[in-house]
């Protein structure tokens, strides 16, 4: 027996029967021969986590555009943070692991520079809309291994899709990543706005700090024993009515105090500009592009969509490069 066919019997005696079993997958858009080793899900996180899109994750602002400072979070941490959150709560669950590694490593692979200011400069210029979930699917599908695709199994596709707040994903597996991606970021996004002296936990009404904890890693403790709590034995993935509603409580107050802050957003503007001038540029001069991009333009994709293919893979670095090149005037040089 193959080693992968014995760890798809192991998940069928040891998982939840509510969990999704690897033997079970619905498949790829484009059939593959089975690995002798790894299940199907296993294959998806692995290619993924070897994608050209997840190691720019490094370099895409999550928060803080620029932050001063080595422990701000970036896309790629707060990735790393939300797998990790999701896989204690799968295991606890007795889901399957390596869906939920998968759906969260690969959840924000179309993130544009700059955070969800880019992702706004993106969707009020191109005629189509732009939404990070929605780009995850298409750099999965179609822009990665120069534009063959990752060829992902349809359960983790469609926990990427479903990752946001109005999303439903089809599986527990993505529920789990749907839900930890909040809690991520409420608490990295917390600790890093006590650490730029914007948040401090007074600004926490005393009710919420007794029911979710009086710190970071106490509230990040109380919701996910919450989720397992709740969810146990249960066709759904769900909080507590009391938990639920306290981290919708303190979410807002993050939007209030931090998300929304001049402080922590006084450079977003300048960033959505940035990003709006090189939307324009690329238009009138695709040949500026990347080669895979303009082979893109002559398979007959449409430009608007291709440029923003483009410009939300950069990273924010790049797409600062990219900016000064086309549009700060360069010194003269003199002889």
């Amino acid at each position: 027996m193959l080693i992968r066919e014995e760890i798809e019997n192991r998940e069928r005696e040891i998982l939840s029967p509510y969990a999704a079993l690897a033997a079970a997958s619905e498949g790829r858009t484009v059939y593959e021969e089975e690995c002798d080793i790894r299940t199907c899900f296993q294959r998806d996180r692995d290619r993924i986590l070897h994608s050209k899109s997840f190691r720019r994750l490094k370099d895409k602002t999550q928060v803080f555009l620029s932050p001063q400072g080595d422990h701000y979070r970036t896309r790629l941490l707060h990735t790393l943070e939300v797998s990790q959150i999701a896989r204690t709560i799968s295991k606890a669950l007795m889901l399957n692991e390596d869906l939920t590694e998968a759906i969260a490593l690969g959840h924000d692979l179309g993130h544009t520079p700059f955070g969800h200011a880019g992702e706004r400069a993106l969707n009020a210029v191109c005629p189509y809309g732009f939404r990070h979930n929605e780009q995850s699917v298409r750099v999965v599908s179609v822009l990665e291994k120069n534009g063959e695709g990752l060829n992902l199994t349809a359960e983790v596709l469609d926990g990427i899709l479903n990752h946001q707040t109005a999303g439903h994903p089809g599986t527990l597996e993505g529920q789990v990543v749907r839900l930890s991606d909040k809690i991520a970021y409420i608490h990295h996004d917390m600790d890093d706005g006590i650490r730029a002296k914007i948040l401090t936990e007074d600004m926490i009404p005393e009710r919420l700090r007794t029911l979710l904890g009086s710190s970071t890693k106490e509230r990040l403790d109380t919701m996910v024993h919450d989720i397992i709590e709740s969810s146990r034995g249960k066709d759904s993935v769900i909080m507590s009515d009391a938990v639920g509603g306290g981290m919708r409580e303190l979410r807002n107050l993050m939007f209030e105090k931090l998300y929304t802050n001049p402080e922590a957003k006084k450079e977003e503007g300048r960033a959505m500009e940035m990003l709006t001038q090189l939307y324009g540029h690329y238009l009138s001069h695709p040949e500026d592009m990347g080669l895979e991009y303009r082979e893109m333009l002559d398979r007959g994709e449409d430009a608007a969509r291709v440029v923003c293919d483009y410009i939300s893979g950069m990273t924010d670095s790049y797409a600062v490069k990219r900016f000064t090149l086309y549009f700060i005037p360069k010194s003269w040089e003199m002889e």
